[in-house]
């Protein structure tokens, strides 16, 4: 005589194949107690920043190209633009392009301290760059704050990747909590005294060319992580 399934067994196979079904059409993904206990713990970007700060210095020092050979690979315009077709095969060559399309260079540079603009928060200087000679205007960060859309020294290490994080919001944190440690490194600077001076500059800079055919190029913004006097 055949054995008889027992109701309550009958009803836990059919959950289990409903259960089947439903992970199949939607993607269901089976998660152990220690990944879900690595989900649930809130993510720090201050620690993370402060362990690889190291790291991202090392990285946009050691390949950073000079200024001036970026500079002088791109022309612009009568307006100021150049168009995203002519500047990707420089950033191919001498930065990198992220995945959202945006051309980050790591940099470096001597020249003379122009002017000193710190009227707002998000103060610059403005300097000559041996080696340029060309209609581009470049500006440094030395305010107290840097924009909150400024990312180009995460975007330069080429190591902190949006695919590294579980959200925007933690990949948008970490560039700030870089920001911030800029702003650390430039505390000991005496900005408004270095005009007429000459310096030299390391740090990034940004062309934000997504889903753009040309876009203004008749200044450069850089995030320095450093700035030195002879």
């Amino acid at each position: 005589m055949k054995g008889k399934i027992s109701p309550g067994l009958a009803v836990l196979i059919g959950a289990v194949a409903v259960f089947t079904v439903l992970a199949v059409l939607f993607g269901f993904t089976a998660v152990s107690n220690e990944e879900q206990a690595s989900l649930n713990v809130q993510f720090d970007p201050v620690t993370f920043v402060a362990e690889s700060w190291d790291e991202v210095q090392t990285v946009i020092t050691d390949e950073a190209v000079p200024l001036a050979d970026v500079l002088n690979r791109i022309t612009p315009d009568a307006n100021g633009k150049a168009t995203t077709e002519s500047l990707t095969p420089v950033a191919e060559e001498l930065g990198r392009i992220t995945t959202g399309n945006a051309h980050v260079y790591r940099v470096n540079a001597t020249g003379t301290v122009t002017d000193v603009d710190t009227e707002t928060s998000k103060g610059t200087l403005g300097m000559t760059v041996d080696g340029y000679e060309g209609p581009i205007e470049v500006r440094v960060y030395v305010g107290s704050r840097i924009p909150s859309d400024e990312s180009s020294i995460r975007d330069a290490t080429g190591f902190i990747e949006f695919g590294d994080f579980r959200e925007q919001t933690e990949y948008g944190k970490v560039a700030a909590e870089i920001n911030k440690k800029v702003l650390e490194n430039l505390e000991a600077v005496d900005v408004e005294s270095l005009v007429g001076k000459p310096v030299s500059v390391t740090g990034a800079f940004t062309l934000r060319t997504q889903n753009q055919p040309s876009v203004d190029v008749s200044q450069v913004s850089l995030v320095p992580i450093e700035i030195a006097t002879p």
